[in-house]
């Protein structure tokens, strides 16, 4: 099983934000997405990673996996199926139609320090805006 770190950032509340993706294969392969977002608020930024995440492992038929996130608001949105914020339900909508596709998947939360490089792959991409 392969882990996923994601992140989003954002320069301002909202303001240029990005989106970073660091699979681990656990093989000695990984690889690096840093995706300009555009203008959005921080809890934008961080389904959005998650969505770009789950594209690119089903683009690849990464079917198992285990999602690792520094954010509360994704990690108890997924755990709970449920968003308190209506502006974020089309987000978990759509998250969760890709979620579907997987034959294996986790998500769990971890402390920022653990997410050092999806964190960084974030912020590469806000300057890239």
């Amino acid at each position: 099983m392969i882990d996923v770190y994601i992140d989003g950032a954002s320069a301002g509340n909202p303001g240029p934000s990005g989106a970073g993706v660091f699979i681990n294969y656990k093989n000695g392969q990984v690889e690096n997405h840093s995706v300009p977002l555009g203008s959005m608020s921080n809890h934008e930024a961080e389904y959005e990673a998650l969505i770009i995440a789950l594209d690119i492992c089903l683009e690849k038929g990464l079917t198992t996996a285990s999602f690792r996130t520094d954010s509360k608001l994704i990690d108890d949105a997924i755990e709970k199926r449920y968003v308190k914020n209506k502006q974020y339900q089309p987000y978990l909508e759509k998250a969760f139609s890709r979620i579907e596709q997987f034959d294996l998947f986790f998500l769990k939360w971890v402390p920022s320090n653990q997410n050092k490089n999806a964190d960084a792959l974030a912020r590469k991409a806000i300057r890239k805006t």
